[in-house]
């Protein structure tokens, strides 16, 4: 079992952006920018192109309200969006806000943020989600 399906499940904490019937969307602990989101499938498959088409295509649709939530949230030019992987075996998007291409960069060093601080962004961005 993935550390995502423990989240799901609710035996691992996680400052939670917003969720579906089939979708989660929660902050990077290991952020590379303050508000920088994972958004997930609940169902837990390795691959993100092993997702039938309609789980894919959802699972994108879902993505984008989020990025349109952080955008109004988060003083940022773009939301990037980055499908690596490699660093949990459960599909998933990163979202980051950016203000240039440098800062989606995987290699930098992440931030260390604060639960209250984790709490409050989290809180902040969902105020803007809508489904």
């Amino acid at each position: 079992m993935s550390v995502f399906s423990k989240i799901i499940s609710g035996d691992v904490k996680c400052y939670k952006i917003a969720e579906d019937e089939h979708h989660l969307a929660f902050l990077d602990i290991n952020p590379l920018k303050k508000g920088h989101t994972l958004v997930i499938p609940k169902i837990e498959v390795d691959n993100i192109f092993d997702l039938d088409d309609s789980a894919f295509a959802h699972l994108h649709l879902f993505a984008k309200g989020v990025a349109n939530a952080m955008k109004k949230a988060i003083t940022c030019k773009k939301i990037g969006v980055a499908i690596i992987g490699l660093e949990v075996p459960h599909a998933h998007i990163h979202l980051i806000p950016i203000d240039n291409v440098a800062e989606i960069n995987f290699t930098q060093p992440k931030l260390a943020l604060l639960a209250p601080d984790m709490e409050a962004l989290a809180s902040q961005i969902r105020e803007y989600y809508t489904a």
